[in-house]
């Protein structure tokens, strides 16, 4: 495993680090703690020394359980949640200084910590980037010592730009082989303020694995099957926006362009290849998917051409529409 230094943190965290959506069980399937436990101590035996979470996810149970993995470890880890989905309906006035502050206190409590490391809005509505007493909040946190660092998980990259406007210490933003955008421009800004970049959704929930097909088939609490127009929530967070047969041909494509029998481990590489780019953050449901995840920390960089494929297939079947949607 490699690190690198999560912008003005100053944490060192592992490259490929874990997502915690699927902790403790598949999309849609029922939580396990000790499948939760056992994955992220397979995680941490492999280097990994970053992990992020969110309130909402799995009901706060995926906090919980790493508040239990953390013990004796805290000074070893370092732990992202994301604050904000809560609210019902999730709408910009709700981020007011009290929900905030009452969302943050359950974080502490979910992991029985003192202080969390970083804290990102999550996915906030776009007029939350325009009311600046919510990010001043946030500094008061910071000062009173609740939080080390705050940040956002943001859906547009226009949002991510904004954000760079206040005292934000990390972004996580959809970056992959099929969402190119950020790499325009974006990462060069975050570089420039030294604001650390979290790269999620790195495999398009699953489509840049390589393994799906026309014929695969998704469970019906999986929201791979109920949120494909966006029905539930941003249909970006689904195969990365991308229509799923489009992304079927794509994804044959690039495996056979790029000779990869092992398009996982090449997508997260690649994402690798952006210096801007802090660590990268694929999921995993259980011990076994992450040595496929760690693996990408050293496999060999892409080659010029390599690079260049890529940017190839995007622009042939996925730029238009999601480069302008997103």
């Amino acid at each position: 495993m490699q690190y690198r230094t999560l912008g003005k943190t100053g944490f060192k965290v592992s490259e490929v680090s874990l997502g915690t959506w699927q902790l403790g069980g598949k999309w849609g399937d029922p939580f396990s703690e000790k499948d939760a436990l056992d994955t992220l101590e397979a995680a941490y035996d492999a280097g990994v020394n970053f992990f992020d979470t969110a309130d909402i996810y799995q009901d706060g149970a995926s906090e919980k359980a790493i508040g239990k993995f953390l013990k004796g470890k805290e000074d070893k880890v370092h732990v992202s949640t994301k604050i904000g989905r809560k609210l019902d309906p999730h709408v910009a006035e709700g981020y007011t200084k009290e929900n905030i502050d009452k969302f943050v206190d359950e974080c502490l409590t979910n992991m029985g910590v003192d202080s969390l490391d970083n804290v990102l809005l999550h996915c906030p509505p776009t007029a939350v980037y325009y009311n600046p007493e919510v990010w001043f909040e946030l500094d008061n946190l910071k000062k009173a010592g609740k939080i080390q660092n705050y940040g956002v998980s943001v859906e547009k990259v226009e949002e991510a730009i904004k954000a760079l406007s206040y005292n934000i210490s990390t972004v996580e933003i959809i970056f992959n082989m099929f969402r190119l955008r950020p790499a325009d421009l974006f990462l060069k800004l975050a570089k420039e303020q030294n604001v650390g970049i979290l790269a999620r959704v790195p495999l398009a929930s699953g489509l840049l694995s390589g393994k799906y097909t026309a014929d695969t088939k998704f469970g019906k609490n999986d929201h791979r099957s109920y949120n494909r127009d966006g029905s539930a929530f941003d249909k970006g967070e689904t195969f990365s926006g991308v229509d799923y047969m489009t992304g079927v041909k794509a994804t044959d494509e690039l495996k056979e362009r790029l000779g990869s029998d092992n398009l996982a481990q090449t997508a997260l590489r690649w994402i690798l290849m952006f210096d801007a780019v802090s660590t990268v953050i694929p999921g995993a449901s259980n011990p076994q998917q992450i040595d496929r995840n760690v693996s990408a920390a050293d496999a060999p960089a892409l080659t010029h051409d390599q690079m260049l494929i890529v940017n190839d297939v995007y622009n042939k079947y996925i730029k238009n529409p999601v480069e302008y949607l997103w």
